[in-house]
């Protein structure tokens, strides 16, 4: 039975070194109800999957930068407002006028499950280079963040590659949420050795079910997935939703619990989720040197992936990206909250 204890009630430390979090900032456009009769409305919200778990960070207690580019028009304005104001830092954003800010127009079903279209190429975010990482940056880190949507054009997916080894070569811990959007690249075909690329140069992978069957389902002959993922990386953790989440070490594996909730939009489930386990190892005070010995503690990773498994939980009871990340307090009652009810029902957490 996994441990279902909360962690201590303490607030990351935000003394630390910084979690750098890398790609894409972008406006999302989340669909009203659709009212017979009247013109169907879309709110203005704050995303971008690195963007997300950047705030994720700042909401949860850590200390985090955003890096990327944006561009210098009203969208670019509205999401560097909405950084600075969920506490995360910009000191190194960019901004272009050679193209906007990217858009997505997000609809939901019932249950909260997003469909996606993208405004997206041209956009401001593929334009950064390696030479606008900073190295100033890049010395106060000690995890870097990014995904696979930095990945869809040859020169954003060098600069990605380039920002991740030289956070490795300064000592960073790698972290790659893949969070992969098919719509975002040419003919909705993923380009699996990029994607493979970059998954080889983490040191943390999280997938989705989907995007581990997808990995499956491309592999060129190389045997299992989580195998060749291990060969490189040294913790990889695949969410599925409502169901458990997996994980795997190099010596280790298990099964884990996900808590129950009523969701409303899942937008930023993953990215909420990636930023509580990054929050909790940085709280921890890891970094690459330090990690396979915080993997030897079982006990730990488990309570720092039921932390992340709440703040996902929490975020899909709310609409918006920005606006449906959790704070520590709230991620703290949802953990003592699932123990009480583990307690009275312990097979919730068999």
């Amino acid at each position: 039975m996994p441990d279902p204890s909360p962690p201590a009630p303490d607030l990351p430390s935000t003394h630390g070194h910084t979690i750098v979090c890398f790609g894409e900032a972008l406006i999302d456009f989340l669909a009203g109800p659709v009212v017979e009769g009247e013109a169907r409305a879309f709110r203005q919200f704050a995303g971008g999957a690195p963007a997300n778990a950047a705030v994720a960070v700042a909401r949860l207690g850590g200390r985090s930068e955003f890096v990327g580019m944006l561009g210098e028009d009203m969208f670019g304005d509205f999401l560097l407002h909405s950084l600075r104001a969920a506490g995360t830092g910009t000191r190194y954003v960019r901004r272009t006028g050679q193209a906007k800010t990217a858009l997505a127009f997000v609809s939901l079903d019932a249950d909260g499950e997003r469909s996606f279209s993208f405004y997206r190429p041209p956009a401001a975010d593929l334009l950064f280079r390696s030479s606008d990482f900073d190295p100033a940056c890049l010395s106060e880190c000690s995890i870097f963040h990014g995904c696979s949507n930095s990945l869809t054009d040859p020169d954003i997916a060098a600069a990605t590659l380039a920002g991740m080894a030289l956070a490795r070569d300064a000592g960073a811990l790698v972290s790659l949420d893949l969070n992969l959007r098919p719509a975002l690249w040419a003919r909705a075909t993923p380009a699996l050795p990029m994607l493979w690329q970059a998954l080889e140069a983490a040191d943390l992978v999280k997938l989705a079910r989907e995007e581990l069957e997808y990995l499956e389902q491309g592999r060129d002959g190389g045997g299992d997935v989580i195998a060749r993922l291990l060969r490189a990386s040294r913790l990889v953790v695949v969410t599925d939703g409502a169901a458990p989440i997996r994980w795997w070490t190099r010596s280790d594996s298990g099964e884990l619990a996900s808590i129950a909730v009523r969701a409303v939009d899942t937008t930023a489930a993953g990215d909420a989720f990636i930023g509580g386990l990054l929050s909790r190892l940085q709280q921890a005070g890891v970094d690459a040197r330090r990690f396979d010995g915080f993997l030897d503690d079982r006990a730990a990773v488990v309570r720092c992936l039921r932390y992340a498994a709440a703040c996902g939980a929490l975020a899909v009871t709310r609409h918006g990206a920005f606006a449906a990340l959790p704070t520590h307090a709230e991620t703290c009652a949802l953990l003592a909250a699932a123990v009480a009810h583990a307690s009275a029902a312990p097979q919730a957490f068999a």
